[in-house]
């Protein structure tokens, strides 16, 4: 980056919230995939004479995502108009919020372990509808026309709005991430990108180091990923910086971003609020938030990602990278405190390693989500115990898992199936010390002259010849003791 130049960043996400129809009217939410045109109706068409019904479940999980992201509830908002004319608005205009949103003054922190937190206010979140999608190719064949799929148009939405505080392309995709972390876990909204769930607009300008006054900024539209708002912004950044350097002016415009060929292009001049010349929706009365209704929505809202991480390491004694792990979606932590709650500190630590090394590949491998499981996760907390008591060896508890994928069954039975059962009877032990150093004097040999490093090569002969079932830390000790230097 440019020393002579900051970078200034404020994001505008827009959230398909999960509910099961539209924002104001009774058609399904599934349209993506679905046949063109077949989620419709003459509410969310815009026909003449229809009223539009607010969805409640939409409402609840709107004011869900503002509590989580610690804003300020009005008490009343207001719905508005805002009107412009484009082929996917099929009223002609967009039912929004504007100058009475329903939540106001909130903040995310970014997670920064070991280091001061930075927060990046959140100025605003509203509810609104969504508008329709315009198709310009079928398939890999470009159209000299355009198509529209109204399927998608009054679905709801929330879009959260970024203060100016994000400093840095780095800054902007970790707040995405732990925005969308956030969204998911409150289970408010799936945020599939693909599907166009989650879709984010990025204001972004420049200022000369040390001056208040933000720069002109640009609007980057067409930004589907977190890496292409990320990329978007470096790129926008030096357009600016080059074009302030060489002694050129920042004009206030929307762009678009073409990921291909890795650059923002005008798209048109930016609006201003006037040009959509906003006014409350005399349809809709003003949407009123009762308080004893707040309080059972506060009351639902799960712990979330941030203080869950913190409180796995404290209470099972876990890696910040493994606690990072584990949290990376609520079922997966819900999943490993069902298998680890009431055990020893090293029980959690091994189911957490069994889940990063063995049910997370066979998941990845088949491509299941974890609810497809074929290991229950109590089943998964008795393995890892059998471990920490040794019964089972490491490589005991690989072989049971595998077992238990392919074929069912519980721990127990497996381990008696398989004759996995870890041996740590000191005489069988003893007896397999004694051949393995029968047959290498070598070895035996360096370790009597105090080269260390030769009792782990003996260890695994020993493991080799009980098939990996002896107790390898008491077969260290009763080889140390048989060879003394």
């Amino acid at each position: 980056m440019n020393s002579e130049f900051e970078m200034v960043v404020g994001l505008e996400v827009h959230i398909q919230l999960a509910t099961r129809t539209k924002l104001f009217c009774s058609c399904l939410t599934d349209g993506f995939g679905s046949p063109a045109n077949s989620r419709i109706c003459p509410i969310c068409t815009g026909q003449p004479g229809v009223l539009p019904v607010l969805n409640r479940a939409a409402v609840e999980m709107a004011f869900q995502a503002a509590l989580a992201l610690n804003c300020r509830l009005a008490a009343a908002s207001v719905f508005a108009r805002k009107n412009y004319f484009y082929p996917d608005l099929p009223k002609a205009y967009q039912i929004s919020q504007y100058e009475k949103p329903f939540s106001t003054d909130g903040w995310l922190d970014l997670p920064a372990p070991g280091e001061a937190r930075r927060r990046i206010r959140i100025h605003r979140i509203h509810l609104e509808e969504d508008a329709g999608k315009l198709l310009h190719a079928i398939g890999a064949r470009k159209l000299d026309y355009s198509l529209i799929d109204f399927n998608r148009g009054g679905v709801p939405l929330i879009e959260v709005v970024s203060e100016a505080d994000i400093r840095s392309s780095e800054e902007a995709f970790v707040y995405l991430k732990a925005l969308k972390e956030i969204i998911q876990y409150i289970g408010v909204s799936r945020c599939d990108m693909e599907k166009g769930e989650l879709r984010c607009d990025a204001n972004v300008s420049v200022r000369p180091v040390g001056q208040a006054e933000f720069g002109t900024r640009a609007e980057i539209k067409n930004l589907n990923s977190v890496r292409a708002v990320k990329d978007a912004l470096e790129y926008e950044y030096r357009r600016q910086t080059e074009l302030l350097a060489s002694g050129g002016r920042v004009i206030q415009e929307t762009r678009l971003w073409d990921p291909q060929a890795g650059v923002t292009q005008l798209m048109r001049s930016k609006e201003g609020a006037a040009d959509y010349r906003y006014f409350p929706d005399p349809d809709l009365p003003p949407l009123v938030a009762d308080a004893r209704w707040l309080e059972e929505l506060k009351a639902r809202i799960p712990e979330l990602p941030a203080v869950r991480r913190e409180r796995l390491v404290s209470q099972y004694g876990l890696s910040a990278q493994a606690a990072e792990l584990l949290t990376s979606t609520r079922a997966l932590a819900d999943y490993f405190e069902a298998a680890a709650v009431g055990r020893p500190a090293a029980a959690a630590k091994t189911t957490a390693n069994l889940i990063a090394t063995e049910l997370l590949a066979r998941l990845n491998a088949e491509v299941l989500p974890l609810e497809s499981s074929r290991i229950k996760a109590s089943e998964l907390g008795v393995l890892a115990a059998r471990v920490e008591d040794g019964t089972l060896s490491s490589k005991g508890a690989k072989a049971a898992f595998v077992a238990m994928w392919e074929g069912g069954g519980s721990v127990a039975e497996v381990v008696l199936k398989l004759g996995l059962a870890q041996v740590s009877d000191e005489l069988q032990l003893s007896v397999w010390v004694n051949d393995v150093l029968r047959v290498n004097p070598k070895a035996a040999a360096d370790l009597k002259a105090g080269h260390e490093r030769a009792v782990g090569s003996l260890v695994g002969e020993v493991m080799k010849i009980s098939r990996g079932r002896a107790n390898p830390v008491i077969v260290n000790r009763l080889i140390k003791e048989s060879i003394k230097p």
